[in-house]
């Protein structure tokens, strides 16, 4: 497992958002995605694959993601803004 929760900056933070939402879109799409689109309904994820975005996160970051937390992972932005403070 990559713990990077000691130290993970804004950009390390986004580049680890846009890296777990590789394989849900087309990379074209996800470079374009605006860091305040909501991804569910942009990129059309269903429960399943939120799922497993989340599990990305948590395996690439170490940090613990709760299903409270969810409403934090709504867009890029505020996925970023949760990591960020989280780490």
């Amino acid at each position: 497992m990559n713990d990077m929760s000691d130290s993970l900056s804004r950009d390390d933070a986004e580049a680890t958002v846009r890296s777990a939402l590789r394989g849900f879109a087309p990379a074209a799409d996800l470079a374009d995605l605006a860091a305040d689109a909501p991804l569910r309904a942009t990129l059309d994820l269903d429960s399943l694959d939120f799922l497993t975005f989340v599990e990305r996160l948590t395996t690439a970051t170490g940090i613990r993601i709760d299903e409270s937390d969810y409403p934090n992972l709504a867009t890029i932005h505020t996925c970023v803004e949760f990591l960020a403070t989280r780490a």
